[in-house]
């Protein structure tokens, strides 16, 4: 009989996408079999919170956000922070606030995404729950806003955000500024692929204490399952890669990975997280 896989957290899925609406029962099978203990469902904009809702009754491990991410900031309105904050209140098994974040890749709402990055940033804050950001091409910009951020809160003697940077992709340079902001730097399937130097190289220098692993499944499935759907477990390509680059076993690299998810995301014992 083989050994037991060693148990990971996948702390970034989509699995209520409609591309896992027919299999989710065998993707659970496989990701349990894989050793995948807990997932953290991020959210993409706060209609999808009933159906995250439905796939947490299913499949107790299942922990979620809620926010607005960055390319639906069209939906951003008068009402959404208040409607964020009250759906965070609303189930012990929202963990986070987002996603939310900065992405001048594919949208030129410079301006409307700050709005909405700042205000979820706020009620992540004033709530203790870390913020899942979304961070592509605008890691200045970021940095600015979360170190203006942090500076306004500690100047009113309040408390001030903690997160993650999900499904890096910034320079070790980069990676730097959020680390001295007190963030964890997640790592997905592009850590494996070939040409991603900077990546790679980012991964070697996170502290130990603030490393993550995630599959941002259904996109950018890891090496060897490159091209396909990507699934929870498929983080194990991501963990045992990101152990190749530090030179630690793959054992370690779980035990270690899996211990910050929980304390980030204040995951609950299995048997205590059901609404």
């Amino acid at each position: 009989m083989q050994p037991a896989p060693p148990l990971l957290v996948d702390t970034h899925v989509h699995i209520a996408f409609d591309r896992f609406q027919e299999d989710l029962e065998a993707v659970a099978l496989r990701w349990r079999e894989a050793g995948v203990t807990r997932l953290v469902h991020s959210c993409v904009e706060p209609g999808e919170f009933e159906s995250m809702r439905q796939v947490a009754d299913r499949f107790p491990e299942v922990s979620f956000a809620i926010g607005l991410h960055p390319l639906d900031v069209e939906q951003w309105g008068d009402a959404t922070a208040g409607q964020i904050r009250q759906l965070a209140q609303s189930d012990k098994r929202v963990v986070a606030i987002g996603e939310t974040g900065l992405d001048f890749f594919k949208s030129d709402s410079v301006e409307l995404q700050k709005v909405a990055l700042r205000a979820q940033l706020e009620i992540a804050a004033d709530l203790r729950l870390p913020v899942i950001i979304h961070c592509r091409d605008a890691a200045v910009a970021m940095a600015e806003e979360l170190a203006d951020f942090q500076q306004s809160r500690r100047t009113l003697g309040k408390d001030i955000v903690t997160g993650v940077m999900h499904c890096w992709g910034g320079t070790p340079e980069e990676t730097q500024w959020f680390l001295d902001q007190g963030f964890f730097i997640s790592f997905s399937g592009t850590v494996t692929f070939k040409k991603a130097e900077q990546i790679q190289a980012s991964a070697r220098m996170v502290p130990r204490d603030r490393l993550l692993v995630e599959t941002d499944c259904p996109f950018l499935a890891p090496v060897p399952k490159r091209g396909k759907r990507n699934e929870p477990a498929f983080v194990a390509h991501v963990a045992a890669q990101v152990a190749s680059l530090r030179g630690v076993s793959l054992e370690e690299l779980a035990q270690q990975t899996t211990q910050n998810a929980f304390d980030l995301f204040n995951l609950p014992a299995l048997e205590t997280s059901t609404a």
